[in-house]
């Protein structure tokens, strides 16, 4: 389902702990990371599909988490034309997603990435709020850095981007987190 834009409507989650910290998911088989996302089936509203996703990718339930905030408006990201499917191509042209920041409540035990028959991580961990951004595929790091700028305003205690930039900045080379 794609809009008159060629976008196919989306949710994004992040999940965050105690810490400020947020859910970074390993894609199966590969060596990139990322948030959960997934696309918004149609008659779904987009907090039906962020739960449905949540579930299927990560294996949290509705009472495993709280929802701190949303994006206001759709954040788009172009896929570049190699990576679209070909029958796609001239057609689509990316994502717009709704963003979702969700508190763990639950317990870390209660991830299960094998909560359904295609799973979409196989390794996570917790990581620093804003280090994301540098870390995602180039396409989709504007949608991350808005995103996280947005959805911040729900955290206490939170430095900002620049704090953490700095921060990082200052870190000898071999004592970066990676």
């Amino acid at each position: 389902m794609l809009d008159r834009e060629g976008y196919r409507p989306n949710v994004g989650i992040i999940i965050t702990n105690q810490r400020n910290e947020v859910f970074w998911g390993k894609r199966v088989q590969e060596h990139s990371w990322q948030f959960p996302q997934g696309g918004i089936k149609p008659g779904e509203s987009p907090e039906a599909a962020m739960y449905r996703e949540l579930a299927e990718e990560v294996g949290l339930l509705p009472h495993h988490v709280k929802i701190l905030g949303r994006t206001r408006d759709w954040l788009r990201y172009d896929v570049p034309g190699n990576w679209v499917r070909r029958q796609w191509r001239g057609a689509y042209r990316g994502q717009k997603q709704i963003w979702y920041l969700l508190r763990l409540t639950g317990r870390e035990s209660d991830v299960h990435l094998r909560a359904s028959s295609q799973p979409e991580f196989d390794a996570w961990r917790w990581h620093d709020y804003w280090a994301p951004i540098d870390e995602v595929i180039e396409f989709k790091k504007d949608v991350y850095t808005n995103a996280l700028r947005e959805l911040s305003r729900f955290l206490h205690n939170l430095e900002t981007l620049e704090q953490f930039n700095r921060r990082h900045a200052a870190l000898p080379e071999e004592h970066t987190p990676r």
